[in-house]
């Protein structure tokens, strides 16, 4: 399917899952839409922490449409999934979140780890989320973020196991695009940014990691509902963990 023929899936509800492998060679992100109130400081979170928090589009205040990442895309609809926080809590995930809209709302969308992953393909590396077509493992780590306004917290990491053989190859893929997470940020010693159970992910799925590999860790677009839950604005809507916007630009597009 091309990217708009998915996201006509996606607003028809005929597709919930995540989006992991789906149209491949076209960029994913993440969302998170704020009140415009609560918008500089989270740009200014965002500026602070790239890595975890690549921004790649800012929607007008009120607007549910882009101006970069597609002419086609409603932010409240083409998200497989949402979820609602009030004061910092989850209060439900939702297929779409027009009836939440407000005039108020501005959209981050937010470079997403799923993007590169066809690349890692296309150099032999196997994703073993997709393999046994599950969700990403995502886990909240104690790196801290650098403060700004009323946002803080800590990065979320996803992470893939990798044959050691080809980690090098793994680096080199991915510190292509910054865009979308870059680099990893941690090879094979999870306790060491406070990760002590692999089979227990704070979001999405646990995945097999064989003898012969390596868990690596990468920054996620999950950071910024973290970053809610730790400073509790008073509302926001995000995408569900791991499930995305697929959008009209080339991954290789990303690429630096």
């Amino acid at each position: 399917m091309t990217p708009t023929e998915f996201r006509k899936k996606v607003r028809d509800n005929e597709y919930q899952k995540p989006t992991a492998g789906m149209c491949p060679g076209y960029a994913q992100t993440n969302l998170i839409v704020l009140p415009w109130e609560d918008a500089y400081d989270f740009l200014l979170f965002a500026q602070r922490n790239p890595k975890p928090i690549p921004i790649l589009e800012v929607t007008e205040v009120g607007s549910r449409e882009l101006q970069t990442l597609g002419n086609d895309i409603d932010v409240a609809t083409d998200f497989p999934k949402y979820r609602i926080y009030r004061n910092g809590k989850m209060v439900d995930e939702y297929l779409s979140v027009v009836d939440f809209w407000r005039e108020d709302l501005v959209s981050f969308l937010i470079g997403c780890s799923f993007s590169f992953e066809d690349l890692l393909v296309d150099a032999g590396i196997e994703i073993r989320h997709i393999t046994e077509k599950a969700n990403v493992p995502m886990f909240n780590t104690n790196i801290p973020l650098k403060q700004a306004g009323k946002f803080s917290g800590n990065m979320v990491v996803s992470m893939r196991p990798i044959k050691s053989s080809q980690i090098a190859t793994a680096v080199n893929v991915t510190n292509r695009l910054p865009g979308v997470h870059g680099a990893p940020i941690q090879i094979g010693n999870p306790a060491e940014i406070g990760i002590y159970d692999l089979t227990d992910p704070d979001y999405g799925d646990a995945v097999t990691i064989n003898e012969n590999e390596i868990p690596v860790f990468w920054a996620c677009g999950v950071t910024p509902q973290a970053a809610v839950m730790a400073s509790k604005p008073k509302f926001a809507i995000t995408h569900s963990p791991g499930h995305m916007l697929i959008t009209n630009i080339s991954n290789k597009d990303l690429s630096v």
